[in-house]
């Protein structure tokens, strides 16, 4: 009798566990300040590169569910091959330190360190207003949403989507929930490119049930453009302060 009883106890208990939902929401509270760190290699029979980045972002203003933020990057590092030409750059080297090309892409990358990226996002995470200043090359992707939330609560298998156009690709996200913690939310990412490259992209998400913040992120995006094959995988993470 004991024996079925703690087997119902615990059938009963998984059971909560798996019909548990979450209604995943940003919450920032003015003043709120993080640091994102974000690591990415690109491979390609004509180029291999890495690049390290950090980044601060400042929640400036709370209104009506919508969020007003400034980020800046902080330091970039990176190593690239291209053919027999090597480079390697860090931001945090002075020019004396840097050889030619290391000086080339201090050049090109200082307005980008210089930048201040504003943002306001609605409460599903959705990307209202954007701007650089001043602007830099790639500053027309700052208004790009990281992920907007549903407005239904999610359960363990639950799964919606997501689309958007950069540069003439197109990306089709699809989300899964694989598991709910009391702190976080955890997401298997998986989707396809179109447009002007053909390819597949997957990967994992945790985010945070408090305030929303995606606190890791791995994706691995593999496209074929012009004939090339090139592999991106990104990993980041942000962290609050």
């Amino acid at each position: 009798m004991k024996k079925l009883l703690i087997l119902f106890v615990m059938a009963f208990a998984i059971n909560v566990a798996a019909q548990e939902s979450v209604l995943l929401r940003l919450n920032y509270k003015k003043g709120d300040t993080y640091l994102m760190t974000m690591k990415q290699s690109v491979t390609s029979s004509q180029m291999d590169l890495d690049m390290n980045m950090t980044a601060s972002m400042k929640v400036t203003d709370v209104t009506g569910g919508e969020y007003s933020s400034q980020m800046k990057f902080t330091k970039v590092v990176m190593d690239m091959m291209q053919g027999t030409m090597s480079i390697s750059f860090d931001s945090s080297q002075s020019d004396d330190e840097l050889d030619e090309m290391g000086r080339m892409m201090k050049s090109q990358l200082s307005p980008m360190l210089k930048s201040v990226i504003s943002r306001k996002e609605n409460k599903f995470g959705k990307v209202l207003e954007a701007k650089a200043e001043p602007t830099f090359q790639g500053a027309e992707n700052v208004g790009e949403s990281n992920i907007i939330f549903p407005e239904k609560a999610l359960r363990v298998n639950d799964t919606w989507t997501m689309d958007s156009t950069t540069a003439g690709v197109e990306t089709h996200f699809i989300y899964t929930v694989k598991a709910i913690s009391k702190k976080v939310v955890d997401l298997e990412v998986s989707g396809k490119v179109t447009g002007a490259g053909e390819g597949t992209i997957k990967g994992i998400m945790q985010i945070d049930r408090a305030t929303g913040v995606v606190v890791k992120r791995t994706l691995t995006t593999e496209i074929n453009t012009a004939g090339q094959d090139v592999k991106t995988v990104i990993n980041a993470e942000i962290t609050k302060m």
